[in-house]
């Protein structure tokens, strides 16, 4: 397989053009034959035109590429090796949304031919891929999985925003349904990532290597969370307390902050349900979410608090929220935990202003039922510096003292401007 994709005798096809697909799809094209499909007709044409839709990936990425972008099962099946790389959201009840890894396997079903093999790298709980894909895969091709067709696994370490940690630069951890699986899925990898692969003993342990990478860091930042609301009441800041402690050799190096996006956010619902299904209540895992899940609403009751700490009518104040991403640099508004500080701001009767030099209002309208101000106004009885967005970095206190009022607050989230507010009431994390 492997040799036959490097001599363009097989395609590889990517299913699901986002901020992992999309890279994975472009770093093979630039040695062997890929379609790239999606099922959003929009984006495919955008990626005709050499236009990430992400905004993450500039036009010369897309130069030098052997790739036809699509959204047509015909041109699908054109393929021999299918990576599906689409999102694995939760809903409203922080349940596993597993419909667009579905919908992608019934797709690849209704094309697959003997002698094709499936990997998946969509973040799943252990078990997903054998017990909940796999089934629809046999049941479409009418193909039988180890006789016919090859199964794997290789979970995406993508990081949105990342330059340095890039598909072809991090270890990739692969896995397959049988020996002879994993050493095909191992090789065809091998072809464009540098630092080699890890291979799994079986698709379950891919499975769960990956998700508890999330659930560690969510666990971890809760408990920076936990401390910072600790440290508040006692009147000391946190990050003066982490960078003390930091010094010490062996000292974990998390920060408090507002945990969004679509993997550190969601991935440990996966192995709660997971684990729910199995009769364990997750204790840990469960208590993380739920600190994090709270910081939203904790910053913006801080605020409103001290806000009214100086005596202002508390209807009447104006509020400006700088950032409304998942994390500093990126457009992604997916699971922003910023929602939750503006939904509570404004459940006080504040008039709230969002700014941000990345995201798209529309789609802020849309998700979240609010939009961005296209620039900061003034007397503003507090400032909220959410996201640490690069072109807020630079920011001084004069900045702030232009566009606050008398007695103006400034609520530092991710403690930027730690020792540069001098004159200003300041409040961090």
């Amino acid at each position: 397989m492997q040799q036959e994709i490097l001599d363009k005798k097989k395609k590889i096809a990517l299913i699901g053009l986002g901020y992992v697909g999309l890279p994975i799809a472009l770093a093979f094209a630039k040695k062997v034959k890929v379609i790239g499909f999606d099922i959003n007709s929009k984006r495919v044409d955008m990626m005709k035109k050499g236009i990430d839709p992400s905004g993450e990936l500039p036009a010369s990425e897309f130069e030098g590429c052997d790739i036809t972008f699509t959204d047509s099962l015909d041109v699908l099946k054109e393929a021999s090796f299918y990576i599906i790389a689409v999102p694995t959201p939760i809903d409203d009840h922080n349940k596993p949304d597993l419909t667009p890894v579905i919908k992608a396997s019934e797709s690849i079903g209704k094309v697959l031919k003997k002698g094709d093999y499936v990997v998946y790298e969509s973040t799943v709980y252990p078990g997903c891929t054998e017990d909940d894909c796999v089934p629809i895969l046999e049941k479409l091709s009418g193909l039988k999985m180890g006789k016919d067709f090859k199964v794997g696994y290789s979970p995406e370490r993508i990081n949105p925003g990342d330059k340095q940690h890039t598909i072809t630069k991090i270890l990739k951890i692969v896995s397959g349904n049988d020996a002879e699986a994993l050493d095909t899925v191992a090789k065809v990898y091998s072809i464009i990532v540098e630092p080699g692969v890890h291979r799994a003993p079986s698709i379950k342990v891919a499975e769960a290597a990956k998700i508890i990478e999330n659930t560690q860091r969510d666990v971890n930042i809760a408990l920076m969370n936990e401390l910072s609301i600790i440290f508040n009441r006692m009147n000391i800041n946190t990050y003066d307390v982490l960078e003390a402690a930091g010094t010490k050799w062996n000292f974990l190096k998390f920060s408090p902050g507002l945990v969004g996006g679509h993997c550190i956010g969601v991935d440990p619902y996966y192995l709660i349900h997971k684990a729910e299904a199995l009769g364990y209540h997750t204790h840990v895992i469960n208590s993380g979410r739920y600190v994090n899940d709270s910081m939203g609403f904790y910053v913006a009751k801080n605020t409103v608090k001290k806000i009214i700490a100086t005596g202002k009518d508390i209807s009447k104040a104006k509020v400006l929220v700088m950032g409304a991403t998942f994390k500093e640099d990126v457009m992604d508004i997916r699971n922003s935990r910023i929602a939750d500080v503006v939904k509570e701001l404004k459940s006080f009767s504040l008039t709230v202003d969002v700014t941000d030099p990345h995201a798209d209002s529309e789609e802020l309208q849309h998700e979240y039922g609010f939009g961005l101000v296209k620039e900061a106004g003034k007397n503003y009885d507090a400032v909220i510096i959410a996201v640490g967005h690069k072109q807020y970095q630079n920011l001084n206190e004069d900045y702030f003292k232009s566009i606050l009022s008398d007695k103006g607050i400034v609520v530092d989230v991710k403690g930027i401007f730690r020792n540069k507010i001098k004159s200003l009431p300041y409040w961090s994390l």
